[in-house]
């Protein structure tokens, strides 16, 4: 549990919606008349943000009024995305109970507390009951999962027979032994990254079929690059993920791209589904 407070610790302390609000202030926002599309910088707070998400949804058949799951939602932003985008409901459990709090609050001043509710938990214990959900995703969180076997397990039992499952994550690399600091660990503690391969026979062995896995390192670098360019040069936005990631933001940036580049990590997004019969 200390380690799970650990990692919850190392995404958000603080009063991290009135950090948001803040930033919304610096830009003459005002928060009676936000739209998704103004939270958009901050709240998708995963590799390559928003375009990540629309890339995900766009390979998702979300249909509406269908309920679907977001573990480890962070901010909410994705979910609050996919509700809007397919009208469909949305749940979402994070760890880190200050994200949860801001992700709340924001869902609050979008007025889309009937299609998202966001909760506090554990990827690893959904507090949800079998085959309850028509689909779920996961992006850019199991990297922090030490048990991978049983966090694809729960995802799996919540799901409904032909429902699909679909996340994003880096993969360990070839050369493995990434840089530090990244997004996701300052030096390496809490990191739990495995290989594609490793991560397609853990789902298969949950149960999961019609695997399909893409190769999205090329991307990532791209975008890594260009964040990194707008920081150097002092253009980095008000509201952006950098307020979250603190001073060390661009270190993260740099070796994100660079362990890409040398074969340390494997970007990668996957989409599967549970069988029809189970």
């Amino acid at each position: 549990m200390a380690n799970k407070k650990t990692i919850a610790d190392h995404w958000g302390k603080g009063d991290v919606y009135g950090l948001i609000v803040s930033a919304l202030g610096k830009m003459s926002k005002s928060l009676d008349a936000l739209t998704v599309e103004d939270l958009a910088p901050v709240d998708h707070f995963h590799a390559r943000g928003l375009p990540a998400t629309v890339e995900l949804a766009d390979r998702l058949p979300i249909k509406a009024g269908q309920h679907v799951l977001d573990i480890g939602c962070g901010l909410g932003g994705p979910a609050r995305y996919m509700a809007k985008r397919f009208q469909c409901k949305v749940s979402g459990l994070d760890i880190t109970e200050p994200f949860v709090e801001a992700a709340n609050k924001l869902t609050a001043l979008l007025r889309m507390e009937h299609q998202v509710k966001i909760r506090l938990g554990d990827g690893e214990h959904l507090p949800y009951p079998d085959a309850f959900f028509d689909g779920a995703y996961t992006q850019h969180v199991t990297m922090n999962v030490p048990d991978r076997p049983r966090f694809f397990g729960e995802a799996y039992r919540v799901l409904k027979p032909g429902a699909f499952f679909a996340l994003t994550e880096h993969g360990l690399g070839p050369k493995g032994n990434p840089h530090h600091p990244v997004p996701w660990s300052a030096d390496g503690s809490g990191a739990y990254l495995v290989t594609p391969s490793e991560t397609r026979a853990f789902l298969e062995k949950a149960g999961f079929e019609d695997i399909v896995v893409e190769n999205t390192g090329s991307k990532y670098v791209t975008a890594y690059k260009a964040a990194m360019e707008k920081s150097e040069k002092g253009d980095l936005p008000p509201l952006g993920t950098h307020i979250l990631m603190g001073e060390t933001a661009l270190q993260k940036t740099r070796n994100s791209a660079r362990n890409i580049e040398e074969g340390r990590t494997h970007p990668l997004m996957l989409v599967c589904r549970k069988p029809k019969k189970d």
